[in-house]
């Protein structure tokens, strides 16, 4: 296995910290800021080291596209290529594809259909239950846009600072979570929009976490 250096140790450890508590990876940006790099550049450098040695697989496309590899005692990845064919059904995931989600003002969740897309398994982290496709750019800064078909692992529960899919009276959106002392807030990721602040008289719940997503051809 290969000897990691103290900071690639460390970028390693905050990309599991924030997916075991968060349910979400750092950003590049977010790592760099961690580590006190200048730029995303070293971050990146750190992360393709951490990727070659079989530690993590990174998704292209997504701000949050780092997943995490279980690493044998050899020094083999999960996902190596030497891995069991027998065992490839489990890593094929078949989701329905239930409506739609508004990343901008909250939209009626539509009407379900019967669609259904075969993907990858690890494409996401925690595995998810539907996929709902996106409407709107307000969750653009984090790699959410328009016309995406997120990932949505059902609960209804979660923690400040994750993105969530959540219910405000009949309405569907999802926003990045914040709990104060005295109220709840949905947050945008476009500082074209405001905040959205939960009313005490309104019916709230967290329908899911989002855990990741898919591009379609535009």
């Amino acid at each position: 296995m290969q000897t990691l250096s103290e900071t690639q140790q460390t970028i390693l450890n905050l990309i599991t910290d924030r997916v075991e508590f968060d349910g979400v990876p750092p950003s590049q940006a977010e790592i760099a800021k961690a580590c006190g790099f200048s730029g995303v550049r070293a971050a990146q450098y750190h992360l393709d080291i951490l990727e070659q040695a079989g530690f993590i697989k990174r998704i292209p496309g997504q701000a949050r596209g780092i997943r995490l590899c279980r690493v044998d005692e050899d020094g083999e990845s999960r996902n190596s290529s030497r891995a069991d064919a027998a065992h490839r059904d489990d890593e094929v995931l078949r989701l329905p594809v239930l409506g739609r989600v508004a990343a901008g003002t909250p939209i009626g969740a539509g009407i379900a259909s019967d669609e259904t897309v075969l993907l990858d398994r690890s494409f996401f982290f925690p595995a998810p239950d539907y996929l709902l496709k996106v409407k709107g750019d307000s969750m653009r800064d984090d790699g959410i846009l328009d016309g995406d078909l997120i990932g949505v692992h059902r609960t209804n529960v979660a923690s400040s600072g994750q993105i969530v899919v959540a219910r405000i009276d009949d309405e569907i959106t999802v926003k990045l979570l914040k709990i104060g002392k005295d109220c709840i807030r949905l947050l945008p990721r476009n500082p074209d929009y405001q905040p959205i602040e939960v009313r005490p008289d309104q019916d709230f719940a967290i329908e899911g976490l989002y855990c990741g997503l898919v591009r379609p051809s535009r």
